[in-house]
C-alpha cells in the first residue's frame, strides 16, 4: 500500500465555529408528482449477493441520473428497457417522461446474474449505457437540450463478459481521434480470499475510440484492471483520461493491462549517504554546542557568523553558507559565543532561551549534522519512556489511573487494518502519485458541481461536511475545499434510515433522503429580515440556517435522488417526484 504523501488543506475562512443549529422551518416545499407508465427497472439482490459490498454497490444504487450539461433534466431506465428523460421547464405543467433509447430485451444471458442497468452521461453529445448483463453501448445523443425530440443513436455495442455497472466516463479528442474513457465496477468471487467475504472488487478502466480513417467505427483500444477488497466510495476519471482517483476503505492497485499481468519492478537498494556529516552537535539542558569543519588555514577574519534569536548563518566570507536557517528553538544571541578550536573547526555555543527541552535538530529541516548523545542523556531518555514499554500493565501503581492496556480495548475502539485512503493514479505509469489518509473523515456523498470538473466528494470533518473539488491540474493542491455544510456530518449520523445524500451544484443547500417518504433539506445560513437575539448570549443573530422536511405521498422505497440548483428529484418504483426548493 502507498503511504500518505499529502493532505487535505481546509480553508478556515469557510468554517463557522459559532454555528449553533438549523432552525426548523414550517414553510411547505412544493411537490409535484409524475406517474410512470411502467415501473423502474429495479434489480433486487439475490441470495448469492449477501455481502456488505453487494449492498453498497447494488442495493444502494441510485437509479436516477442527472444531466450536468442541461439543468433540470434527469434520466432513468424502466422495466421495458427504455431510457426515459424528464426535463422540467414549468413545475405546474410536467409532461410524461420521454423515451430516448430502448435496449434489446433479449440481450444477455437469462440464466446469468443481472445487475441494475446503469447510465453515464459522458459529454453534451455522448452517453454510455450498461444493460446490467455485461453489454456496453455507446450512444450519440446529439445536443440533448436543443434536440430533445431526437432518439439516441448507438454507435458501439459489445459484450464485455461478466455484468458490471458504469461508475464514470469522460471523452476527449486528440489528433483527430475521438476516445471515450469508462470506469466499470464488478464484484467477483475470489477463492484466495479465505478470511474475508470471499469476493473481491475490480475496477476496469476501458478506452474505446475510433480511428482517423474510420470515424464511425469504434473499438476497445485498451483495458486496465485494478483490484481491491472493498467497494470504492468514490471513483472518477480525470480529464482526457490522464488519471484516476479512488477513495476506498481498502487500497486498490492495478493488476493487468490488456489481459497481461503487471510485473512489479524490484525495488532498487536504498542508497545510503556515506559522506561524513558537515557538522556535529550535542546539547545539555542549558545550551547547544555545534562544531563545523573548516578548510585548512581558515582564520577568524574568514568566518561569516550571523545569529539572531531564531536564526543562524555560518559560513566563509565570499562563499555559500555551510549552515543556514531557522533554529529549532529560540536562543539568547548575546550570551552565545563562537571560537576556532585547535583542530581548525568552528565551535559555536548557543545558549537556550528556555532551559530543559531537548532539540531534535539544530536548523529545521537540515539533516547534514550528527547528534552526539552522552550516556547521561541516553539514560534520562530511557527512564522517561520506560512506562510505555513496561511488561507490567501498571508499572507505576502509585498513580490513580493505570496506563491504557490494549488487551482491554473493545472491537469498536481498534484501528482498522487498512485506513481509508483517497488515491490518485497516473494514467501512464498506473502508479499512485497522491495519497491522502482519510482517517476519521467519513465519506458522505458525491456531487456533480460542473460538467467541466471531476465529481466532487463530501467528507465529514468533525461535525461539519466539507466538499472537496479535485484539481488534477494543480499537483501541489490536488483537492480544493470549495464548500462547507455546517453540522451536516453530525446531523446525517442521526438519520438511521438515510439512503441518499446530495447537494445543489451552487452549494445553496444539502439534502438527505430516507429509505421511504421523508426528505430533509438543510439550507446555507441566510440574512434575516427581522431583528433576532440569542437569549443565552445576548447577541444579535444576523443569519439563520433553515431546515425543511418534505413527506412524499408514497409508501414505495426511494430508488433515486438527485439535486439541481432549483429542484430535488426523487424516484420511486412508479412515481417521479419534483420538489421545488429554490426559485
Amino acid at each position: 500500500m502507498a503511504y500518505p504523501n499529502c493532505s487535505l488543506n481546509v480553508n478556515r475562512q469557510m468554517l463557522d465555529p459559532s454555528f449553533e443549529s438549523y432552525r426548523l422551518s414550517l414553510d411547505s416545499v412544493p411537490c409535484y408528482t409524475v406517474q410512470l407508465d411502467a415501473a423502474v427497472a429495479e434489480v433486487k439482490l439475490k441470495d448469492s449477493q449477501y455481502t456488505l459490498d453487494h449492498m453498497k454497490a447494488f442495493g444502494m444504487y441510485n437509479y436516477l441520473h442527472i444531466d450536468p450539461w442541461y439543468e433540470e433534466s434527469v434520466y432513468f431506465v424502466d422495466c421495458k428497457g427504455r431510457v426515459l428523460n424528464l426535463t422540467v421547464t414549468l413545475d405546474t405543467a410536467l409532461g410524461k417522461p420521454r423515451e430516448v433509447f430502448r435496449m434489446d430485451p433479449e440481450a444477455g444471458s437469462p440464466e446469468g446474474e443481472r445487475l441494475c442497468a446503469s447510465l453515464s452521461l459522458t459529454s453534451a453529445t455522448w452517453a454510455a449505457l450498461s444493460d446490467g448483463a455485461g453489454t456496453l453501448t455507446l450512444l450519440r445523443t446529439s445536443k440533448r437540450g436543443e434536440s430533445s425530440h431526437l432518439k439516441w443513436e448507438p454507435v458501439f455495442s459489445e459484450c464485455l463478459g461478466e455484468p458490471f455497472t458504469i461508475l464514470h466516463s469522460v471523452c476527449h479528442v486528440q489528433h483527430g481521434i475521438h476516445a471515450i474513457e469508462l470506469l466499470l465496477l464488478r464484484l467477483q468471487k475470489d477463492p484466495d480470499d479465505t478470511r474475508g467475504s470471499g469476493f473481491s472488487t475490480s475496477l476496469e478502466w476501458l478506452t474505446v475510440s475510433n480511428s482517423a480513417s474510420l470515424e464511425k467505427k469504434y473499438e476497445v483500444r485498451k483495458r486496465r484492471l485494478m483490484k481491491g477488497n472493498s467497494v470504492p466510495h468514490y471513483a472518477a476519471l480525470g480529464p482526457q483520461g490522464k488519471g484516476l482517483m479512488v477513495a476506498s476503505e481498502k487500497p486498490f492497485s492495478f493488476q493487468q493491462v490488456d489481459g497481461v499481468p503487471l510485473v512489479e519492478a524490484r525495488a532498487e537498494p536504498m542508497q545510503v549517504d556515506s559522506s561524513e556529516p558537515i557538522y556535529v552537535w550535542q546539547q545539555t539542558a542549558e545550551d547547544v554546542t555545534v562544531r563545523v569543519r573548516l578548510p585548512e588555514g581558515t582564520g577568524k577574519g574568514d568566518v561569516r557568523f550571523e545569529l539572531s534569536a531564531d536564526r543562524v548563518c555560518i559560513g566563509l566570507r565570499g562563499g555559500e553558507p555551510l549552515l543556514e536557517g531557522p533554529l529549532c528553538a529560540p536562543v539568547d544571541a548575546e550570551a552565545s559565543t563562537w571560537t576556532i578550536g585547535d583542530d581548525e573547526s568552528l565551535e559555536v555555543t548557543l545558549q537556550k532561551r528556555i532551559d530543559g527541552p531537548l532539540w531534535s535538530e539544530v536548523v529545521l529541516g537540515d539533516k547534514r549534522g550528527q547528534c552526539l548523545i552522552n550516556t547521561e542523556q541516553a539514560t534520562h531518555i530511557h527512564q522517561g519512556l520506560s512506562h510505555l514499554t513496561a511488561e507490567d500493565p501498571n508499572a507505576n501503581p502509585e498513580k490513580d489511573k493505570p496506563p491504557c492496556n490494549a488487551q482491554e480495548l473493545e472491537d469498536c475502539d481498534r484501528f482498522p487494518e487498512d485506513s481509508s485512503t483517497l488515491m490518485r493514479f497516473d494514467g501512464d505509469t498506473l502508479k499512485p502519485t497522491h495519497v491522502v489518509n482519510l482517517a476519521s473523515h467519513q465519506y458522505l456523498f458525491t456531487a456533480d458541481t460542473s460538467p467541466s470538473e471531476m465529481p466532487a466528494l463530501c467528507l465529514r470533518h468533525d461535525v461539519d461536511a466539507l466538499l472537496w473539488q479535485p484539481r488534477p491540474e494543480c499537483p501541489n493542491d490536488m483537492w480544493e475545499h470549495v464548500a462547507t455544510f455546517n453540522a451536516l456530518g453530525y446531523v446525517q449520523a442521526s438519520k438511521r434510515d438515510k439512503k441518499f445524500a446530495t447537494c445543489a451544484p451552487n452549494f445553496s443547500y444539502a439534502a438527505l433522503a430516507e429509505c421511504m417518504r421523508r426528505v430533509f433539506i438543510y439550507r446555507q445560513p441566510l440574512p434575516v429580515d427581522t431583528v433576532l437575539f440569542n437569549r443565552k448570549q445576548g447577541r444579535q443573530v444576523g443569519q439563520v440556517a433553515k431546515q425543511q422536511v418534505a413527506s412524499l405521498e408514497s409508501n414505495e422505497p426511494v430508488l433515486g435522488f438527485r439535486a439541481t440548483n432549483e429542484r430535488l428529484f426523487v424516484l420511486t418504483s412508479s412515481n417521479l417526484f419534483v420538489l421545488k426548493v429554490n426559485n
